[in-house]
């Protein structure tokens, strides 16, 4: 009897900690969400309580110190955590089943804390003074974050925040390997979330220094987590992924390849 009662104390222990793990996975992707929707007000000026172009004062030396800083902070979050070497260390100490959800977390805290300390730098570069064609640029903004989302969930939306991973740890089961796929917008380019994020950033019918400032440092970073990312892929899927190089273009739809 003893034995038993152990036995169901470590089976009562692991659903417990499953169940743990599930609303930690749950709460990272809640966190996720806040901080997209308010990153898309930040960065179109429409919704939320700080913008790109409003918070507290600064030098311009002492606002493009601390913004750059804010956009370094997030990179090395951002692109470090993501790297296979630091997953094999990492995994050491958090369990599998929610290494992704807490690196959804880290990178929804790092980019709080950029809208939070971001310091603005108001001097204009552009702006568009045509009615028409300013609806027509803030709705290009808009269709940027459209195809950012919908990207998302071509491959697999919920794998790639984490919540699959914690929903198949509460069921005792495991993650299928991942498949290589090319649905819709992936048969033209290979990157179009981070080509959704160019538009999202660069379509600013008023564009000021620090917007002009953000979507520069982002775009750069992009290039950047494209090498890394195109690096880890072929490594994963082989002459398949290679392959796919030659058929689709990184960023920019139905260019010639080749």
């Amino acid at each position: 009897m003893p034995k038993v009662n152990s036995v169901r104390q470590a089976h009562s222990r692991i659903r417990s900690l499953r169940l743990i793990a599930f609303l930690y996975g749950l709460a990272a992707y809640g966190v996720f969400l806040f901080t997209i929707v308010y990153a898309i007000g930040f960065v179109s000026g429409i919704g939320v309580p700080k913008t790109i172009d409003t918070g507290p004062e600064a030098s311009v030396i002492d606002a493009l110190s601390i913004n750059t800083l804010l956009m370094a902070l997030f990179a090395i979050q951002h692109s470090g955590m993501a790297r296979k070497g630091f997953k094999n260390w990492w995994t050491r100490y958090v369990p599998n089943c929610i290494e992704r959800s807490t690196y959804v977390l880290m990178a929804s805290l790092c980019l709080m804390l950029l809208f939070w300390q971001w310091r603005p730098l108001p001097g204009i570069v552009w702006q568009v003074e045509d009615p028409d064609i300013f609806v027509m640029i803030a709705t290009l903004s808009f269709i940027g974050w459209a195809t950012v989302f919908t990207s998302t969930f071509l491959i697999d939306h919920f794998e790639l925040f984490g919540l699959r991973h914690v929903t198949a740890n509460l069921r005792g089961r495991s993650i299928p390997a991942p498949q290589f796929k090319t649905p819709l917008y992936y048969k033209f380019v290979r990157h179009p979330i981070y080509l959704g994020f160019i538009i999202a950033f660069w379509a600013a019918p008023i564009m000021t220094i620090g917007h002009l400032l953000f979507a520069a440092v982002t775009t750069t970073y992009i290039f950047v987590g494209i090498f890394f990312e195109e690096r880890d892929l072929l490594q994963q899927f082989g002459e398949q992924y290679r392959q796919y190089q030659r058929q689709a273009c990184m960023l920019i739809p139905w260019r010639k390849v080749g």
